[in-house]
């Protein structure tokens, strides 16, 4: 791996305990920094979040062109046809929706950020998003799903008129 040279300032104290600690270690004051240096990357790494986030420009225009198709949409098929009209389209994203373009399919944002989560939009439709895997959320928002007449057991319970 090829280094790259660079000055780099610190305050006295800091410099005199890098140094004890690399008199310690047994290795150069550099590797002790690049090894700081190289903990705080792989920190930041960890607890940082993939920047997801559509930026708020982009959002607040989507949401108002997007609001009344959103409002009047009547189930899942409805609202894709007219999110399709306006060049958008769901898709699933993880545990929920996102906005795409469409038909390029360019990630614009999550549903969420326009205002609609997948469990708010599952419950108005009462039924999940087509082909959505994660089947879990359906029991949990709208209940056990029922197996079709004659799946799942044997035989069939039919109550008298």
């Amino acid at each position: 791996m090829e280094m790259r040279t660079f000055t780099l300032k610190l305050p006295e104290p800091m410099v005199a305990a890098a140094l004890k600690l690399a008199n310690q270690r047994d290795v150069t004051l550099g590797h002790i920094i690049r090894m700081a240096v190289s903990a705080e990357i792989k920190k930041n790494s960890r607890n940082a979040k993939t920047p997801n986030r559509a930026d708020e420009l982009l959002l607040a225009p989507l949401r108002v062109l997007l609001a009344s198709d959103f409002a009047m949409a009547q189930d899942w098929t409805d609202l894709n046809q007219r999110l399709n009209d306006h060049g958008y389209a769901l898709r699933e994203a993880g545990g929920g929706l996102a906005l795409h373009s469409y038909p390029d399919g360019v990630r614009m944002c999550k549903a969420s950020e326009l205002g609609h989560s997948y469990s708010s939009l599952m419950r108005r439709y009462n039924a999940p998003f087509p082909g959505h895997a994660h089947r879990h959320l359906v029991d949990k928002l709208l209940g056990p799903t029922q197996a079709a007449p004659g799946e799942g057991s044997d035989f069939d319970v039919i109550e008298p008129f």
